[in-house]
């Protein structure tokens, strides 16, 4: 089951990191959250993750001058601070170069590197399991290789857009982020494949609609309470169709994505229980999944431009 928090990531430390790739790197010392917590010294302000530590988090940290250690999953990076200069050492091999919005780095699992970073950074981060790009590799039928190149603030404004956005998007509440998550992940497996790559792919053209039967099962599913249900891994399953070409009928039968489609869904009922009941905001917070009543605000407040309360005052 995939979990929404902002917390200390898990303490163990890893081993003393060789400044070589390695092939095996072990579960349990070589999830990135864990690697990043013990290296940033700090805690992420947001953190969406599964139990393989997959997923997706945000940090804000002083200059780093340290090791990272090999890790488990790709670790994809977007910075979103102030322009310095920068250097990252894997062996002999010295890569400078400039932190700007709008530029990636990208780890490749099971690398290891030095990083001289001389001031305070903020940057968010995908973390990427190898199984997840080649899966999606598959499911487009690109063709092409799911070895990712290391990249040094390498210049990508899109993949940097995205994966900044996830920040911001992160609602407290655990079936809308496990939902967005592997939505955005898969999405950004997409583009890594298009641009990072040794070859680029070979997209197949966008599939049709689900028909009104499967399209009535995914609605369905997606206004369940069950986080199991709504997980992009079931709704797909059920459609009988890979998680991409799935997102994709899905858009191109509402309009939406099934995050944006399960988003609206919760502002419509809290908009009717703050219309229709006398529940209190908490108690609303709670019944819709958030993690607490200051989650659902900000939330609500994201989409209406407005508190529960004040809405609630106004009807």
């Amino acid at each position: 089951m995939s979990k929404s928090t902002t917390r200390d990531p898990l303490q163990e430390t890893p081993s003393t990191a060789s400044e070589t790739r390695q092939s095996n790197v072990p579960d349990a010392e070589g999830r990135p959250d864990v690697e990043m917590a013990r290296v940033l010294g700090t805690t992420p302000f947001h953190m969406a993750l599964d139990s393989s530590g997959a997923g997706i988090a945000h940090w804000k940290h002083e200059p780093l001058h340290d090791v990272v250690a090999p890790m488990a999953h790709h670790v994809i990076m977007a910075y979103n601070g102030s322009v310095q200069r920068m250097e990252r050492r894997s062996g002999k091999s010295v890569s400078i170069g400039t932190f700007r919005p709008g530029v990636v780095i990208i780890i490749p699992e099971g690398s290891s590197s030095r990083w001289d970073i001389p001031k305070p950074v903020d940057v968010v981060q995908l973390y990427l399991p190898r199984t997840t790009i080649e899966r999606v590799a598959r499911e487009t039928d690109t063709g092409t290789s799911a070895e990712l190149l290391e990249r040094t603030a390498y210049p990508d404004p899109i993949t940097s857009r995205l994966l900044v956005s996830a920040a911001d998007v992160l609602d407290g509440n655990e079936a809308l982020d496990a939902l967005f998550r592997q939505q955005l992940t898969d999405l950004l497996a997409t583009r890594l494949l298009a641009a990072h790559t040794g070859s680029p792919p070979a997209i197949q053209p966008a599939m049709g609609g689900l028909s009104p039967k499967v399209l009535l099962r995914a609605i369905e599913r997606l206004r369940a309470d069950s986080v199991a249900d709504v997980s992009l891994s079931a709704l797909a399953s059920d459609a009988g169709l890979s998680h991409f070409h799935f997102c994709r009928a899905f858009k191109q039968s509402t309009g939406l994505s099934p995050h944006a489609w399960l988003r609206q869904h919760r502002l419509e009922q809290a908009m009717n229980m703050l219309r229709d009941t006398d529940e209190s905001i908490v108690s609303i917070a709670a019944a819709l999944g958030y993690s607490s009543q200051t989650a659902f605000a900000a939330a609500f407040r994201k989409l209406t431009g407005q508190t529960p309360g004040d809405w609630r005052r106004k009807r």
